[in-house]
């Protein structure tokens, strides 16, 4: 990849920066800001650990969101002192980037971003396939871990996905999921299921740490350097924007953003579950 424009430069933005730098996912790697030089001084800072930790990406800052013209990824972070982009300040920012960067892929890397993902598909047309958030596969490995200590086990082992919308209407599917290659469903019981749903659900919103690695493991796939289903925020098909609302799918990746949806298998309850939580 050629180019990712980091839009934002708070804490999660300058987290998004370096994990991406460190993973060389991208020659270039331009971190904006319109808030003094906080992204200037955060992208000399990174450009600074390249010798030590070894990578070769350029790192830069800039104040001009115009910057984000040429590149092939936009990543919508925070900005500097502020927060999260949320609201009508969120969806004017991705207005802007439809006029200059249309063809580039949106990936929406806060806690909050469900709204802009589906206000950019309704509102902006913008592609479905095109503009994603990344932030549930940050709780997806919070929900790996949480399951690993159950089984007293390595989170590496865990396969399981999330669903809906976090944290009220999640759902997990559990007749899918597996640890160490085995069914969770035969090593964990219902009341341990159920227990497992609410820890989950309160470690939502995740943390910035999670969510960069999230989103550089939502970028990595888009790159095509993984082929592991990713979970994240997907707005409603065109024939299905009257009836259901934005919600956490599991997905694969391509050069073209979302290449498919895939549904895992869904008991009744988690079914009904899921249809509640995405229908309008």
């Amino acid at each position: 990849m050629q180019e990712i424009a980091i839009i934002g430069a708070g804490e999660l933005g300058g987290a998004t920066a370096h994990a991406l730098a460190r993973c060389d996912a991208a020659r270039v790697i331009t971190l904006v800001d319109e808030r003094g030089r906080a992204a200037a001084g955060k992208a000399l800072d990174i450009a600074q650990a390249a010798p030590i930790e070894g990578f070769a990406a350029q790192v830069a800052g800039s104040i001009d969101i115009a910057r984000a013209a040429g590149a092939e990824v936009v990543v919508i972070a925070d900005q500097f002192g502020v927060g999260e982009w949320t609201g009508d300040e969120a969806f004017a920012l991705l207005r802007r980037l439809s006029q200059m960067a249309r063809h580039a892929i949106i990936v929406c890397a806060g806690a909050a971003s469900r709204e802009l993902v589906d206000r950019g598909v309704r509102d902006l047309k913008w592609p479905r396939g095109r503009l994603l958030g990344s932030a549930p596969e940050a709780l997806v490995g919070g929900a790996k871990a949480m399951v690993a200590l159950a089984l007293n086990g390595s989170a590496r082992d865990v396969a399981l996905t999330v669903l809906g919308i976090p944290p009220s209407r999640m759902v997990i599917p559990w007749e899918d999921a597996t640890g160490g290659g085995l069914a969770l469903t035969r090593q964990l019981d219902e009341p341990t299921r159920r227990r497992l749903d609410a820890r989950i659900a309160a470690l939502w919103p995740p943390g910035p740490y999670a969510l960069a690695a999230a989103t550089t493991k939502v970028i990595a796939a888009i790159d095509g350097r993984s082929r592991p289903l990713s979970s994240c925020f997907v707005g409603p098909g065109a024939d299905q924007a009257a009836t259901t609302r934005t919600a956490a799918m599991p997905v694969r990746l391509g050069p073209g953003g979302i290449a498919e949806v895939v549904i895992p298998s869904l008991s009744v309850v988690e079914q009904v579950a899921l249809d509640n939580a995405v229908m309008l």
